[in-house]
């Protein structure tokens, strides 16, 4: 991982790939592992390093991708898959595909049009969006720009007084979910963001009130929508506990769920407080240097959970056998974070239908050859699983 780093910052300096670089369009993109290289090119060091900076050593952070290459396919053949179906169904609507844009927040660091091109790629493609409590962009103007209502995911506010006006400010403007992050209470140490920041030479007061601090990341922004007619921007209060679950479910009828969850037992307690739902999720790498991917996790939360609820996963997803692997686990619906904003950052909303397409299509060609047309057929049988020494 780190010799094709290299490699990347190599490229990202040649002044022949920079040209390059200017001629290529999304549709000549052939793998999303392509699109890292061309945003990588394009951002300064701080977005970099928001960007992709795991935690400690982002072991996990990379584990999260190498678990799937444990993850073996069982192909099945002389099966009429001439029609594949990847449609699912998630509380009562029916998708196209089972690949959902995970929440990142501050996304016009990344590309002029932010959060609002990723909606309008959203929308096109008819693909779930989570909108970011650190979004750039409104959430009613994202949901304009969706043409429907986002889920939305939300850092607690420090103040239950926010909390209450963050949440029914989306409940007012149509939201169905609400995702609450529950993987950085405890705080986190973005050691590759930090190292970045400081070699950026840009004046960050610009964009960023207070500058960044000490992970790398704005403490204040001067483009926090969400955090207008609130009290603070401060997030995450120290002392949530299970009880908040409960005061969630009292102060909305939005599906519930709970993003950063790991374990059977954190499973069975959302289950026990009557989640609606659970992504499974190591905030990709950036919460806690677990060294466990959330693929490895998956099944013991399902287990958890139960039969009742659904559970997505995120996390090192990179090409549709990822996507494939991911349902045979059990997931209900898989979502991507980096690799859209890659898409992003490279070509703005062009980029991230065209990385939602090649999932899509390496999704459907993993079907055909495995021999399941629909996303139902896939199974655990459809896959073996090499344990980790």
């Amino acid at each position: 991982m780190n010799t094709r780093r290299k490699f990347l910052q190599f490229l990202a300096a040649s002044p022949l790939f920079s040209q390059a670089l200017k001629q290529e369009s999304a549709k000549d993109v052939l793998s999303v592992m392509d699109f890292e290289e061309l945003a990588h090119a394009k951002l300064p060091p701080a977005h970099w390093g928001y960007m992709m900076s795991g935690v400690d050593d982002n072991l996990t952070r990379d584990l999260n991708h190498a678990a799937y290459s444990r993850i073996q396919l069982r192909p099945h053949r002389l099966v009429d898959v001439s029609n594949p179906n990847l449609g699912v169904n998630l509380y009562g609507i029916q998708w196209p595909s089972p690949i959902f844009l995970c929440p990142l927040g501050g996304q016009k660091m990344f590309h002029p049009e932010g959060e609002v091109a990723s909606a309008r790629a959203a929308k096109s493609r008819t693909a779930i969006q989570i909108l970011s409590t650190q979004t750039s962009i409104s959430y009613e103007e994202v949901k304009d720009a969706l043409g429907r209502p986002p889920w939305y995911q939300l850092y607690m506010p420090q103040k239950w007084d926010d909390t209450e006006k963050l949440v029914r400010r989306v409940e007012a403007a149509g939201c169905r979910g609400l995702v609450w992050t529950i993987d950085l209470l405890g705080g986190r140490n973005t050691e590759y963001a930090t190292r970045l920041a400081r070699t950026d030479t840009r004046d960050c007061y610009s964009c960023h009130v207070q500058g960044p601090n000490g992970n790398g990341v704005a403490r204040a922004s001067s483009h926090s929508p969400m955090f207008t007619g609130l009290s603070s921007t401060a997030i995450n209060p120290a002392g949530a506990t299970w009880d908040f679950v409960d005061r969630l479910k009292k102060l909305t009828t939005m599906k519930l769920l709970l993003k950063g969850i790991e374990t059977r037992e954190d499973a069975k307690l959302a289950r026990e407080h009557g989640v609606d739902g659970i992504i499974v999720s190591n905030h990709g790498g950036r919460a806690t240097e677990d060294l466990r991917p959330t693929i490895e996790s998956l099944p013991e939360v399902i287990d958890g959970a139960g039969p009742e609820i659904p559970v997505l996963v995120d996390g090192g997803i990179r090409r549709g056998t990822d996507v494939y692997k991911a349902l045979a686990l059990g997931a209900k619906a898989v979502g991507i974070g980096r690799p859209y904003v890659w898409g992003l950052t490279a070509f703005g909303q062009e980029g991230v239908e065209r990385v939602l397409d090649i999932l899509r299509a390496e999704l459907q060609l993993t079907m055909r050859q495995c021999g399941t047309p629909t996303i139902a057929q896939i199974t655990r049988a459809s896959v073996d699983v090499i344990e980790r020494r």
